[in-house]
């Protein structure tokens, strides 16, 4: 993990877990806190809403790897032009659709386990309720949760050092982010009155 964000160097975060727990609202929460700080900021939005192929509970193992090239192909051209990346999934719980659907392929582990490395922080959020429809997601709560353990299994076997947002304060969760980041909650204060 590199060091926390601040003028001359670069964080990449990933809010990871299942569709429809709030990490697209995280997401922007995050941001709009960083830009506080004085940080160039991008979101990498969820890449599955591009795919040109079936996704959710139809998804192929050619969607799966468009995705996840795509997750990464964004997260470098971020990486490049801004202080601060977060992104709205990482590889790895992009990797568990495609698990859940034709099981573990080799060359894939190996692509995410060699790219895991890449996230100064990775956030499960936890499932609260079920998806709503917003047009994409998929609502069937089942399937949600099997989403949801199918990453807990990939954190285990790939042994990802993952924080876990507390179901129970939703309201501080950004608050725990900038916290386990070393990175300040508010910006800090220019004292005017200071003698040059």
């Amino acid at each position: 993990m590199s060091a926390p964000a601040g003028k001359g160097s670069k964080v990449k975060i990933a809010f990871i877990g299942s569709h429809g727990v709030g990490k697209t609202t995280l997401c922007f929460d995050l941001a709009s806190r960083l830009k506080r700080l004085d940080l160039g900021v991008d979101i990498v939005k969820e890449v599955a809403r591009r795919c040109p192929l079936p996704i959710n509970q139809d998804t192929t193992l050619a969607a799966q790897a468009w995705i996840l090239h795509t997750q990464i192909a964004d997260e470098i051209t971020a990486q490049a032009q801004y202080d601060a990346v977060i992104c709205d999934r990482s590889v790895l719980d992009n990797y568990a659709y495609l698990v859940n659907r034709v099981g573990r392929k080799p060359e894939y582990d190996a692509l995410v386990r060699s790219w895991i490395g890449s996230y100064d922080g990775l956030f499960k959020v936890p499932v609260l309720q079920a998806p709503s429809f917003d047009g994409t997601r998929d609502v069937s709560q089942t399937f949600q949760l099997e989403i949801d353990a199918v990453l807990d299994t990939l954190i285990d076997a790939f042994h990802v050092k993952t924080h876990r947002l507390d179901a129970a304060d939703r309201p501080g969760w950004v608050d725990a982010v900038l916290q386990a980041m070393g990175l300040p909650f508010v910006p800090p204060q220019i004292d005017l009155f200071a003698s040059a």
